[in-house]
């Protein structure tokens, strides 16, 4: 019976993704013409021609769709090539593109002049005691991280509500940020929002901005792949970082390190339901499909191919320079987690033994914060106290 119910599922799931496959070409076409009919400076489709540029990762061209490699589009790349571009002189401008939804939390980023990620800091100011001030106290930096479709809130919601004031005689400064595409903050059009877009926004809008000579790192699931290389790039500003959830998916081949990790993470799968949302994030769906409220498809789309499957054949010389760098790794993982399974910890242990791993039983992706948020509070203490 059960091999029945199997059969009967892969076959539904079959023919469900075929029809998202032509769904797919068909919105391309549409989509492609539709753009350079309304957009000053139309986005290159993915589709037709391969960027030759590491920081792209390949999954943006590699997921196979039974209908493009017929050559169905063919037609619509003619067609489109016939449609003549207007003369708009808003080009390089900051304008809405016709696909996005326009709500505010999408356009009020580009009424700022200074283009930052919106970064909400907590600070503990020096308390004196009745018999005089305290000694002296020296700040610790922490810098928090979100993942996938989420926002500072994260943090600022859960983590930030347990954290007290000074230990030790340390007083410290957390900065929970909306990485770039997400939240309050900049959702560039012409942005490819890769490791390195991420990174060069979060130097601007935090370690310059705040002028910070050192800081911790922590960062959940997509955010860890962002923080390993930002670490990564200013290893001696960096005193510790601690991943939770990572999504590390290693190969020796790059082109296979970052397949694995869209095979996992957005599997083409029916049930759970769960991982038959992630599944269509892979394909460039109508933007009513996969918007919410906080983030614009194409800053979605293109940071979980950017950052969570190509970031992944990046992670090996990452966490190699954190090691040799002398910085304190910590990775806590759920041991439910079917999101990033914890065979994601379990392979980074095996290849990195020199880090500290915590397994945190019957908990999952989000539990393994939100249902034990004290817990959670007194590991990232501990770990800031041994640094």
């Amino acid at each position: 019976m059960e091999k029945k119910v199997k059969a009967l599922l892969d076959t539904i799931t079959f023919l469900v993704f075929l029809f998202f496959d032509f769904v797919d070409v068909v919105l391309c076409v549409a989509y492609k013409l539709l753009d350079e009919l309304f957009e000053a400076k139309p986005f290159p489709c993915y589709c037709w021609k391969k960027l030759e540029t590491k920081e792209l990762s390949e999954t943006l061209f590699w997921r196979k769709n039974v209908f493009r490699e017929m050559g169905f589009l063919s037609f619509g790349r003619k067609t489109c090539e016939a449609v003549k571009k207007r003369d708009d002189g808003n080009r390089g401008e900051l304008v809405n593109r016709w696909s996005d939804c326009g709500c505010d939390s999408c356009v009020s980023w580009m009424k700022k002049s200074n283009q930052k990620l919106h970064v909400v800091v907590k600070e503990f100011p020096q308390v004196n005691s009745e018999d005089g001030p305290r000694e002296e106290a020296t700040t610790e930096n922490v810098i928090f991280l979100h993942g996938f479709l989420s926002s500072s809130s994260y943090w600022t919601q859960s983590v930030f509500k347990y954290l007290s004031e000074p230990l030790n005689h340390q007083i410290y400064r957390y900065f929970a940020v909306d990485l770039l595409g997400f939240g309050k903050s900049p959702k560039p059009n012409d942005c490819l929002y890769t490791l390195n877009d991420h990174v060069e926004m979060i130097h601007k809008s935090v370690i310059s901005a705040y002028e910070l000579s050192s800081f911790h790192l922590v960062a959940h699931s997509m955010g860890c792949n962002i923080a390993l290389a930002l670490a990564a790039k200013y290893p001696k500003f960096v005193k510790s970082v601690t991943l939770v959830a990572p999504p590390y998916f290693s190969d020796s081949n790059d082109e296979t390190s970052s397949s694995m990790a869209l095979n996992t993470v957005a599997k083409k799968t029916l049930w759970p339901p769960l991982a038959f949302g992630k599944s269509v994030m892979s394909w460039e769906l109508n933007f009513m499909v996969v918007d919410l409220t906080r983030h614009t498809h194409h800053s979605a789309w293109h940071s979980m191919h950017n950052v969570i499957c190509g970031g992944s054949k990046f992670t090996d010389d990452y966490v190699g320079i954190l090691i040799n760098a002398k910085v304190k790794v910590w990775v806590i993982h759920g041991d439910q987690d079917l999101t990033v399974p914890l065979d994601c910890s379990n392979n980074l242990k095996m290849k990195f033994p020199q880090l500290k791993f915590i397994i945190v039983q019957n908990v999952d992706h989000g539990t393994v914060i939100f249902h034990r948020k004290r817990d959670f509070v007194k590991s990232l203490q501990h770990i800031w106290a041994t640094c």
